[in-house]
C-alpha cells in the first residue's frame, strides 16, 4: 500500500482492510450473502450447488474468519461457520465518517469557488 492510501485511510481505516479484501471476492461474498439468509452452516450445506470443492470453500471461509465476517463453530467433527455482522457494522460507521468528510471537504470547496 503506497504512503498516499496510508495517509488517506488513517489507523482506523487500516483496521477494515481486512474486511474490505474479504468481501472484495465475488465467491466471499456470495458465502457471506448465503450465511446471512441462514446462519450458521457447515461446509457442506456451503459448497451444495456450488462449482467449488470444499477445500476451496474453506479457503475463502478461513479469509472471512481472519477478517472476523464468520466464526467456526465446531459441532462433532464438522465445523459450523456463522455471521457476524459486528465487522460489517463497523465498517459501514467508517465509511459513513469518510462521506461526511469528503461531503465537508466539498462544501470548502464550493464555497471557496463562490468566494
Amino acid at each position: 500500500m503506497s504512503a498516499r492510501a496510508q495517509t488517506i485511510l488513517g489507523k482506523a481505516g487500516r483496521a477494515h482492510v481486512p474486511v474490505f479484501a474479504a468481501l472484495g471476492d465475488e465467491t466471499r461474498l456470495g458465502l457471506v450473502t448465503r450465511l446471512c439468509e441462514h446462519s450458521p452452516q457447515s461446509i457442506t450445506q456451503l459448497t451444495d450447488g456450488s462449482r467449488l470443492t470444499r477445500q476451496a470453500i474453506s479457503k475463502h471461509l478461513a479469509v472471512l474468519e481472519h477478517a472476523g465476517i464468520v466464526e467456526s463453530i465446531r459441532v462433532g467433527r464438522e465445523c459450523h461457520y456463522e455471521f457476524h455482522l459486528k465487522p460489517i457494522d463497523d465498517m459501514k460507521s467508517y465509511l459513513d465518517e469518510v462521506s461526511r468528510q469528503w461531503d465537508e471537504a466539498l462544501g470548502r470547496l464550493k464555497a471557496f469557488v463562490e468566494r
